[in-house]
C-alpha cells in the first residue's frame, strides 16, 4: 500500500468469512456501511495503521485473530498516543473472564460477545453501530 490510506469510518477486523459477512450486512442493514476497511487478520489491522491509513469513528476487533491477536492489536494500538482516545469495541465469541478483564486491562471501550442467531447478532452490530457512529461524541483525533 503506497501512500496514505484514506479516511475510513469504520475499521472491521475479522478473520471468519461467515462473520465478516454477516456484520457487513448488519452495518448495511441498518444503514452504517459508510466507508469500512476489513483486515482479515491483526497484522493486517497493524500494517493499516503503519501505512497511515485513519479511522475515524470506530474499530470492530475479534479476538482470536491469525498471526497477531486482538489482544495484541489492542494493546499496540493502546500504547500509541494517536489511537489511545479511538473508539475500538471488542467483537467476539469469547466469554472467557480472562479475554474480559485483560480487555478492560488494555483500555477497550466496550466487549461484545458475538450471539449466535442472526437477528440477535445484527440487532447488537445495529446497536453497537448507532451508538459509535451517530450518538457518542469522540474527541478529535490527530492520527498523524
Amino acid at each position: 500500500m503506497a501512500g496514505k490510506t484514506t479516511d475510513v469510518e469504520i475499521l472491521l477486523v475479522e478473520d471468519d468469512d461467515a462473520d465478516l459477512e454477516l456484520t457487513l450486512h448488519a452495518l448495511k442493514q441498518h444503514r452504517l456501511a459508510n466507508r469500512i476497511h476489513v483486515a482479515r487478520d491483526g497484522e493486517e489491522a497493524l500494517r493499516f495503521f503503519e501505512n497511515g491509513g485513519r479511522v475515524e469513528r470506530l474499530v470492530l476487533l475479534d479476538l482470536k485473530l491469525p498471526k497477531v491477536s486482538g489482544l495484541q492489536v489492542l494493546e499496540r494500538l493502546r500504547a500509541d498516543e494517536r489511537y489511545r482516545t479511538l473508539p475500538i469495541v471488542v467483537l467476539t465469541s469469547s466469554r472467557e473472564e480472562p479475554d474480559i478483564e485483560r480487555c478492560y486491562a488494555l483500555g477497550v471501550n466496550s466487549y461484545i460477545v458475538k450471539p449466535v442467531e442472526f437477528e440477535k447478532f445484527s440487532e447488537a452490530v445495529g446497536k453497537v453501530g448507532l451508538y459509535w457512529l451517530l450518538i457518542n461524541e469522540a474527541p478529535h483525533r490527530a492520527q498523524e
